[in-house]
């Protein structure tokens, strides 16, 4: 068997997603705007398996044609006929469950790939001998023949997503390497081209010489189409000495149902922001154009408090190894009205707030734009996991320009942190309850840390995500965490969401304790063999535990203990008197620096302050490599959550929902494309097929002609 590192347990936690009230609320137009838009999201969702890894269309669509001829209990007879225990069957439907839910076969928190819970051998029993096999002899086996190895290979490179010799990814050919990549992002802002909505491929030709082809996600390709800022960009181009080609249609069916579905959706929008909106994803997908999905972006800015708020697109980006390509993303969510109040109070006190953070007003925006803050019920989250809350869009010339919106998903939090009292682990039982000019005054911005003028800032074409690439996630993930621990020391926070006194102390307590823990679990996700961290989020924690650790003064300490199973275990502390007087200077400075050396662009300096606190060692006094064997041995998997689907039923639109469990979470997906399930299993694998001889090693690198 695996490391169980790599699997799934059978005992994961697994919880439906409630948004029935919610969805009831709903006008009639509402629903069936909402039931159009989650199709969209749904279709668009189906892009990450082919960004994720070269087996994962290939896993889904064999599961997908299993469930479709045998649902899970009828398998299940089957299975048991075949010589599987209960344990092994449940072992496969929590594999299958964990491969729908993070939309390929790698871990969407931590990009750690897993496996099934099973031997090969028998899961091969209970594939070839089901009735899709029956009915399909030779497209179940020649899918089985095409995945089954790798489903279960575990070889050092395949077990995490990364680049070249670091790992797997499909956002890049299998024989780039970081220098491509680099070599490649340069290109693109040469030519004024974002990455979000691209991939990167490689060959080389027989002398040796790479050619690159940068592929626009697209429903259009090579067939000629009216001009747009795309169409000039589709040509041939030298750069540095290597051959560049822009091509586009990267996805296309797919993003052809997604256009469809959005197209229906107008119909139904609620004003004209909406209607312009939709307008603009459909020319962002059909083009290729991410200059369109920004002018879409500015009209959803606009939109401020729908009533059925939804984004969708080549959004993060966490999961590229350069940290510049977008994962497909798209969520449908029906507002919460009475926790959005207390956002909007929030909000309203923003402009003052922001005067309390520790950096000089010059290294702030010129003038304050209020973002919609409002708390949201998840009807549909397409993508390779569900956040707790959003900031978009990433655009960093619209967050300067246009603005923001903020979103808590709320009915998210109350199923992902409802974590169960005996299962916290590492606490003390008492704590277990562009335009050519500079936009500053060169002569007057002085660095708060030197003293002095500032020597670097951002030049033209240059971005936040592609100046610092690799780093700029997890760094800005960083600055929002310390904000929001900074910030919530403010009495005028607290008393927003109604704690005065002791109990707003007690929040703050719990919600310091809370990061300083997740600091220490952080290191689950981290690769010591690769010296590399694999989730933006988890990273940013562990490197304010390092902060608040350097502080001293008996702030935070880590404690290896043994626990009362005689195995290794560790306890947090925080010392809840020191908070103010130790902790807040210490995250006062180190947020001061994370801020100027952004607004600066100074990527060097930012580099090595993150990068020095991010480092895992064994170095006393904590000991950090030992203490992640401590994290692994006693680690909790994340949930999987179970999302309802709509279906029209006529004029109506039905809200279905399904039982929290690995079964229920499959049955959503074999009833989320009841038309088209087929039609989509052939287009994953075409697509995957088409591309297969990119997915070789770094040493296996293609050759002949480009």
């Amino acid at each position: 068997m695996a490391d169980t590192q790599y699997i799934l347990p059978n005992d994961i936690g697994v919880s439906s997603l409630d948004c029935r009230e919610a969805f009831r609320l709903l006008s009639p137009a509402e629903r069936l705007y909402a039931h159009h838009l989650s199709r969209a999201a749904w279709y668009g969702g189906l892009a990450v398996l082919l960004q994720t890894s070269p087996e994962a269309p290939y896993i889904y669509a064999l599961l997908s044609r299993l469930f479709r001829a045998q649902d899970p209990d009828q398998l299940r007879q089957h299975a048991l006929a075949e010589g599987l225990t209960e344990e092994d069957y449940q072992a496969f439907l929590v594999y299958a469950a964990g491969v729908y839910s993070n939309m390929g076969n790698y871990k969407s928190f931590g990009d750690t790939k897993f496996v099934p819970n099973l031997p090969k051998e028998k899961l091969e029993r209970v594939i070839l001998g089901s009735e899709a096999a029956q009915q399909h002899p030779e497209e179940v086996r020649g899918l089985w023949q095409t995945c089954g190895e790798l489903m279960f290979c575990l070889e050092p490179r395949l077990r995490h997503l990364g680049l070249g010799k670091e790992g797997i990814t499909t956002y890049f050919s299998g024989n780039c390497t970081l220098e491509d990549a680099k070599l490649a992002q340069d290109f693109l802002d040469s030519q004024n081209l974002s990455a979000y909505n691209t991939r990167l491929f490689k060959e080389v030709d027989r002398e040796g010489k790479p050619h690159y082809e940068v592929r626009l996600a697209s429903v259009l390709g090579t067939e000629p189409s009216p001009d747009s800022e795309v169409t000039s960009k589709l040509k041939s181009y030298e750069f540095r000495g290597s051959p560049f080609q822009v091509t586009r249609g990267d996805y296309a069916p797919i993003l052809q149902k997604v256009v469809e579905q959005l197209d229906k959706a107008k119909a139904y929008a609620a004003n004209s922001h909406q209607k312009q909106m939709l307008a603009q994803y459909i020319d962002s997908f059909t083009q290729g154009s991410i200059e369109a999905h920004k002018r879409g972006s500015r009209f959803w800015i606009q939109d401020k408090g729908p009533i059925v708020e939804s984004y969708i697109g080549f959004i993060e980006s966490y999961r590229d190894p350069f940290g510049s390509r977008g994962e497909f993303e798209g969520f449908v969510a029906v507002v919460n009205k009475a926790m959005s109040a207390k956002f909007e109070r929030l909000v309203a006190s923003a402009e003052q707030l922001l005067k309390e953070l520790p950096w000089p007003p010059a290294f702030e925006k010129d003038k304050f734009l209020t973002p919609d803050f409002t708390s949201l019920d998840v009807l549909t989250f397409a993508g390779s996991g569900i956040p707790a809350g959003i900031n978009i869009p990433n655009y960093d010339d619209l967050r300067q320009t246009e603005g923001f919106k903020n979103v808590s998903l709320g009915n998210v939090l109350a199923v992902a942190y409802a974590t169960q009292r005996e299962k916290l682990t590492f606490l003390e039982e008492d704590d277990k309850d562009e335009k050519g000019a500079f936009n500053f005054d060169q002569e007057t911005v002085i660095n708060p840390e030197t003293g002095e003028q500032i020597q670097s800032w951002y030049r033209t074409g240059e971005t936040w995500d592609s100046k610092f690439s690799t780093i700029a996630s997890s760094y800005e993930e960083c600055r929002a965490e310390s904000v929001g621990l900074y910030l919530c020391l403010h009495p005028q926070v607290l008393e927003i969401f109604g704690f005065e006194g002791a109990d707003a102390e007690d929040v703050i307590y719990v919600n310091w304790l809370n990061m300083v823990r997740a600091g220490l679990l952080a290191l689950e996700f981290y690769t010591p063999e690769a010296s590399n961290w694999r989730q933006a989020h988890m990273q940013a924690r562990f490197v304010i535990l390092r902060v608040l650790l350097e502080a001293g003064e008996g702030l935070v300490t880590i404690t290896p203990t043994t626990g009362s199973d005689g195995r290794p275990d560790a306890r947090v502390r925080l010392d809840r008197s020191k908070i103010h007087s130790v902790g807040k200077p210490a995250l006062e400075r180190f947020l001061r620096k994370l801020q100027v050396l952004k607004s600066t662009g100074d990527v060097a300096g930012g580099r090595a302050l993150y990068e020095g606190y991010a480092a895992v060692t064994d170095a006393p006094p904590e000991c950090f490599l030992t203490l992640r064997d401590t994290v692994l041995l006693r680690k909790e998997s994340r949930k999987l959550i179970v999302q309802p689907n709509t279906r029209l039923e006529g004029s109506d639109v039905q809200l279905l929902e399904y039982e929290a469990s690995a079964a229920g979470l499959i049955r959503s997906f074999t009833e989320r494309f009841p038309e088209d399930g087929p039609e989509l299993e052939e287009i994953l694998t075409q697509l995957a097929t088409a591309d297969a001889r990119f997915w070789k090693g770094p040493s296996e690198a293609p050759s002949g002609q480009a």
